[in-house]
């Protein structure tokens, strides 16, 4: 399960580590996106990667908060579990 999310810019295009509650670190580039993204897509593109997974793998809703940068070209965020949604759908009886 993800915990944090640390995004670098690097001439190369964007990297990312993924932090896990084992205390694993998943690393790589960050796809789908330009080399020369600004921060703000480069951090968009990040949160739904880590929600994605969050979802596909753990069947969890997430949130993703950004701190703000310690230096530049170098972001980090906290993934929390969103609080679950209530129960909208209608039962009906016959």
């Amino acid at each position: 399960m993800p915990t944090g999310i640390v995004l670098l810019a690097t001439p190369e295009g964007w990297r990312h580590s993924v932090l896990t509650v084992d205390g694993g670190m998943r690393c790589g580039r960050l796809t789908g996106i330009p080399v020369d993204a600004g921060s703000a897509e480069a951090r968009a593109a990040a949160a739904a990667m880590v929600i994605g997974l969050a979802h596909d793998f753990h069947e969890t809703r997430v949130e993703v908060t950004w701190n703000s940068p310690q230096e530049p070209g170098a972001w980090t965020a906290l993934v929390i579990a969103a609080a679950p949604q209530p129960n909208t759908s209608v039962r009906t009886t016959s």
